[in-house]
């Protein structure tokens, strides 16, 4: 396993010594380097990136302040020469705190860690339930699949019924249709797509979730008929 990290430091000295410092290191990819948070906030954006080196004291956007930025965070190792930012470092689940200058045997040591997260995350993902992301009131939300009953359109916004909660996603039905397995949902109807395996009862006109009855297109019937079969 190899890490895609950048580094991120306005101090051009403190980046060439980073820079040396990953390039030592088999465990590590150097995607980019950035002199200041803004270039890195614009310049990561398209890139697949496991790993920061992170300065914090930075002119115009400091490190916590790119990190609140960024939608998807990686893991953090900061870098910083002082150290009365570490607890605020912990807030943000840095996965390390390196006070410059750095030594190497410390910086293969955050390396370590940073590995050993990864391999976690990893396996993580391989035994966890399959799950998409909705944003849903500005935040992004974990969805597992299995606990969507049925999705209901609500003109430029779509409704995500779990079995716990309702969330209103700005999304089309057919936008949001090609995020499902096709094996495990249906569109039954031009408003309503479900889960086949939480349908109880169906007939000519409606399909029973629990105590509620969703409407069932009569074109639709045979299709719903066949996947039901099939599963």
């Amino acid at each position: 396993m190899v890490l895609n990290c950048i580094v991120v430091d306005d101090s051009a000295i403190q980046r060439l010594s980073l820079v040396k410092l990953i390039e030592s290191n088999n465990n590590l990819n150097l995607v980019a380097e950035y002199k200041n948070a803004l270039e890195a906030k614009n310049g990561i954006a398209n890139k697949k990136i496991d790993l920061i080196f992170l300065d914090i004291e930075m002119p115009v956007l400091n490190g916590f302040e790119l990190l609140d930025a960024l939608s998807n965070k990686p893991q953090i190792i900061f870098v910083t020469g002082k150290s009365e930012y570490a607890l605020k470092a912990f807030e943000y689940d840095a996965t390390d705190y390196l006070k410059k200058p750095i030594e190497k045997d410390r910086f293969n040591q955050s390396v370590d860690k940073a590995m050993s997260n990864s391999k976690g995350l990893s396996e993580d993902k391989t035994n966890e339930s399959e799950h998409i992301f909705v944003k849903s009131n500005l935040k992004k939300r974990k969805v597992y699949l299995d606990e969507i009953k049925w999705i209901e359109a609500l003109g430029d916004y779509v409704k995500v019924v779990t079995k716990d909660a309702s969330l209103v996603v700005l999304s089309t039905m057919k936008a949001f249709e090609k995020e499902l397995p096709e094996d495990h949902f249906l569109r039954i109807h031009k408003s309503y797509i479900v889960n086949l395996k939480k349908i109880e009862r169906f007939d000519s006109k409606h399909v029973e979730i629990g105590q509620e009855l969703i409407p069932l297109s009569r074109n639709k019937k045979s299709s719903l008929a066949e996947a039901l079969n099939n599963h």
